[in-house]
């Protein structure tokens, strides 16, 4: 894998654009183009079929305690202000910091990447490096970007744009639980933008400051959570595996006693052997804790310090003011037992964003193929797993003559009721087919001399190079079959 391939590629195919290009650029926000928009939708409806759609095929989840229920939501990305305070994102979400105040570069870095960022001063160095580095001692900075409510304009109106979409699932927990008739053990989804103020956004799409998150707030009894945190962390390992990421680039991290979240019994990560990071590292792709109740206990009771439980309702020694909580009653009620108790929660969350980009590396690849000529060439294909390929088939007609493109067109409109498909008659088949390989097709189906004999076409396979005629009637049903 090279990543400046990677990009370029990207860039020339329409998959991602840097945001705002024309006025330069805005450092950590991207555009999706007309290919990546589909295969980030690809990615988001994968997941929501799996785990909320399709979630209770118990056949092929073992180790599951029990059968349980998923449920959706889509909240707001503004909520109000005292939810971030009791979550602990007001106090606690953000990166220690320093500045350079030397002339020319004037620019921020986290703390703990001085060692691996880049001065904007010329030949690149490391912050500190050059003589006329002048660095601040390191600072907290909250990540959270501000905003205001209503046109006054004061510090009454000062709101967030959310730096996570967990909290949306926790405050409507209560909402969920009476319109709906889903019983503990249960999961509620969500998949939204999020935004946080990174202070160096790096590694293409890997650390943005928008991005977007496919998160799961799974609820269940204090008893089974254990269990439920086992059998969540190996399902969604497993998920990336069977979507196409190779098993050796990726590894399932528990996190260390001194590196878990103040609210977590246990975490462990999924990361992904991307190709901008040194031999032997990996990056985060998608997080698994057990939080245990410290979010709905929050939301019900409030507290003082983020970092102290179990948490205080009136006031600190010190006399500071509280985080008042909702007073709402979130716990749950067992119909079956009359018991009562405040659920446990694994929360599995994930990076659409991070997770496209996992599967745009995965699938670049380079081989050797025959031209149009049978001269072996090298040949740049995404191979995309089916499901995830932005476009499922390209239809082309042979000749743009002899009835050809009628045939073509009749069946490409007949595919299209189904999925993405691209129509292209232009240039010669080798050509088409190449072009077909480089934004990851997976099925090319030409129509020739003997469509017209026989009603037969021929079906490409995009990674075997294999070459099959099918009936021209069979043709829309193979290709769903083939990508489902």
């Amino acid at each position: 894998m090279d990543m400046e391939k990677i990009v370029s590629l990207c860039r020339r195919r329409g998959f991602l654009f840097q945001s705002s290009e024309i006025y330069g650029g805005l450092n950590g926000f991207w555009d999706y183009g007309p290919l990546g928009v589909e295969l980030k939708r690809n990615v988001k409806e994968a997941w929501w079929q799996d785990m909320v759609a399709r979630h209770d095929d118990i056949s092929t989840l073992p180790g599951a305690p029990a059968s349980y229920e998923m449920t959706g939501l889509d909240c707001s990305i503004i909520m109000h202000p005292q939810v971030w305070k009791v979550s602990g994102h007001y106090d606690l979400f953000s990166d220690r910091m320093v500045d350079c105040r030397a002339d020319g570069c004037k620019s921020r870095f986290r703390e703990d990447h001085l060692g691996t960022s880049e001065c904007p001063l010329k030949p690149s160095k490391k912050p500190g490096e050059f003589k006329a580095c002048d660095l601040t001692e390191a600072r907290e900075f909250n990540l959270m970007f501000k905003t205001i409510i209503g046109a006054m304009g004061t510090k009454d109106d000062e709101a967030f744009l959310r730096p996570e979409t967990a909290q949306g699932i926790f405050v409507n927990f209560k909402n969920v639980c009476d319109s709906t008739r889903v019983k503990v053990p249960f999961g509620i989804a969500q998949v939204g933008k999020s935004f946080r103020n990174e202070i160096t956004p790096r590694n293409f799409t890997f650390r943005s400051r928008e991005f977007e998150q496919m998160e799961i707030e799974f609820f269940c009894h204090p008893k089974t959570s254990k269990e439920w945190y086992q059998f969540w962390r190996n399902r969604r390992f497993q998920w990336y595996i069977d979507h196409g990421l190779a098993e050796g680039r990726l590894q399932l991290r528990d996190h260390d006693p001194d590196e878990l979240s103040h609210y977590s019994t246990g975490t462990a990560d999924i990361e992904y052997a991307f190709p901008f990071l040194a031999e032997g590292e990996f990056g985060e792709l998608e997080g698994i804790a057990h939080r245990g109740d410290f979010d709905l206990r929050s939301h019900m009771e409030g507290k003082l310090d983020p970092k102290s439980c179990p948490l205080e309702v009136e006031k600190g020694e010190d006399g500071k003011p509280l985080y008042k909580g909702s007073g709402r009653d979130l716990t749950y009620r067992d119909d079956q037992t009359n018991e009562r108790f405040t659920p446990h929660v694994i929360e599995p969350s994930a990076g659409a964003d991070r997770a496209t980009l996992a599967f745009l590396c995965e699938a670049y690849t380079e081989d050797e193929a025959p031209d149009d000529k049978g001269n072996m060439k090298t040949r740049t294909l995404m191979k995309f797993h089916p499901r995830l390929a932005p476009m499922k088939a390209a239809v082309l007609p042979l000749v743009k003559k002899d009835g050809m493109p009628e045939i073509a067109r009749e069946l490409y409109r007949a595919l299209k009721q189904k999925f993405p498909v691209f129509y292209d008659e232009k240039g010669a088949i080798g050509r088409r087919y190449r072009r077909q390989d480089e934004i990851g097709t997976p099925y090319c189906i030409t129509i020739d001399g003997d469509t017209l004999k026989d009603k037969t076409v021929t079906l490409r396979d995009r990674d075997s190079l294999e070459q099959i005629r099918v009936k021209l009637d069979d043709v829309v049903a193979e290709v769903e079959s083939r990508v489902r």
